[in-house]
């Protein structure tokens, strides 16, 4: 009456696995690694400060809050870093396996080619957002910290060389 269905557990030293295959494991396990970093939750300030100290004004508006620069500064080192490198030149340690690589963020030329807006809604709402890649993540949480988004936009802006 009713067709079975039958369920096979397979288990993941049975897989062989292709290139294709490969990458895509690899951009998955990287978007799980990255949305863990999405948590409102302190890490304690264990990351590194970034190079070129903390957030910067930003072009035609006033400083952000030393609370937003704070907050910035340590979700740049927690949640950035990993993958655009402590100074902002898209040669951190997750980059290697990234195509594209990420945005060089000392580059004048990519400095000028970017509006405020756009970083802060790539920050927001990621790469594809944006007509970008996908392993750039979301940080939905920040979309309530407009504050926090200025303050890493602006520390975006300072490692400008």
């Amino acid at each position: 009456m009713f067709p079975s269905v039958r369920f096979e557990v397979v288990l993941a030293r049975d897989v062989q696995y292709t290139g294709a295959m490969k990458t895509s494991l690899a951009l998955v396990l990287l978007g799980l690694f990255g949305l863990a970093g999405c948590s409102d939750k302190s890490s304690g300030g264990g990351g590194a400060a970034p190079a070129g100290g903390g957030a910067a004004p930003a072009a035609g508006g006033s400083a952000p809050s030393a609370e937003d620069a704070k907050a910035a500064t340590e979700l740049f080192a927690n949640r950035c870093t990993p993958c655009h490198g402590a100074g902002g030149a898209g040669d951190g340690a997750a980059s290697a396996g990234l195509t594209p690589k990420p945005a060089n963020f000392t580059l004048a030329d990519w400095q000028g080619k970017v509006t405020d807006e756009h970083i802060e809604k790539i920050i927001v709402f990621g790469g594809q957002a944006v007509g970008k890649a996908a392993a750039m993540p979301p940080n939905p949480d920040l979309d309530s910290k407009p504050g926090v988004v200025k303050a890493l936009r602006a520390h975006i802006r300072s490692l400008k060389k």
